[in-house]
């Protein structure tokens, strides 16, 4: 076993998952969710554990595909690159509101507006009405998380439903154990298409891997170009493929690095 690879043993791999086979190092371009996938749900954003065995198998998958690979979440980048460090990766943040290229340059597609800003004054007294639920100011959007309180989760995207007040320059993006309000065109597949239009991107099929049903419209994006979408765990999904847990993604990850490198050896 090498540092790269993760426990647990091969044999679990799921069976959904596409042959590491018939993945290209040199044709296709990865793109990763963060939470869910490369590090397992916690019960609060801030205690994410990016593992040293999946820091291990992100830095040879850079390696590996010259670069083409990128993170894209609902995150900041700024938490991107604290679990990740001292990786820096390209990373499209905040479903595709930010953008950060391979060149480090970062793009803000949407600066903050007063509609996210109405929205969080309304959901901050909700959450001061209900312990142990979580509002996550991110500037452009709003992640209401009810993971200590999973019981509360349609009173969160009522109150959620509420905070929006019909206003059509918004909408929800309901996830696992979490609520969001962001703009209209928050979207992870927007995300996906801005890194296809630059290097080392630029040419090559994508290849995208999530867990939630903000994944879904990153998934679409990748099979109308011809490439490969998996999805993580449970739950109706456009993606052909499907993996059993992080960790079984993890596994099959290294198993498509080694796998591409002794085919160009």
């Amino acid at each position: 076993m090498t540092s790269a690879e993760p426990a647990p043993a091969a044999s679990r791999m799921a069976t959904g998952l596409p042959l590491p086979s018939s993945i290209s190092l040199h044709r296709d371009a990865l793109f990763l969710d963060f939470d869910g996938t490369l590090a397992e749900i916690a019960p609060s954003p801030d205690l994410v554990a990016f593992t040293p065995q999946a820091r291990a198998v992100l830095e040879t998958l850079v390696q590996c595909f010259s670069g083409a690979v990128a993170i894209v979440t609902g995150r900041q980048v700024s938490e991107i690159d604290h679990h990740l460090a001292p990786l820096k990766l390209p990373v499209s943040a905040l479903y595709g509101l930010v953008h950060r290229a391979s060149d480090g340059a970062i793009s803000d597609l949407r600066p903050p507006g007063t509609l996210v800003a109405r929205a969080s004054a309304v959901l901050k007294d909700f959450v001061e009405q209900h312990p142990g639920l979580l509002l996550e100011l991110k500037g452009q959007t709003i992640a209401l998380h009810y993971r200590a309180r999973p019981e509360m989760g349609h009173a969160c995207r009522a109150a959620a439903r509420a905070a929006l007040d019909g206003e059509k320059g918004l909408k929800l993006i309901d996830g696992k154990m979490v609520v969001e309000i962001a703009p209209a065109e928050a979207d992870k597949g927007r995300g996906v298409l801005t890194f296809l239009d630059e290097p080392p991107f630029f040419g090559r099929r994508p290849v995208y891997i999530g867990d939630d049903v903000s994944d879904e419209a990153a998934f679409k994006v990748a099979l109308e170009l011809g490439g490969i979408a998996i999805k993580i765990g449970r739950g109706r999904t456009a993606a052909p493929h499907r993996a059993i847990d992080n960790a079984d993604i993890l596994q099959w990850l290294h198993a498509v690095s080694v796998t591409g490198m002794r085919k160009v050896g």
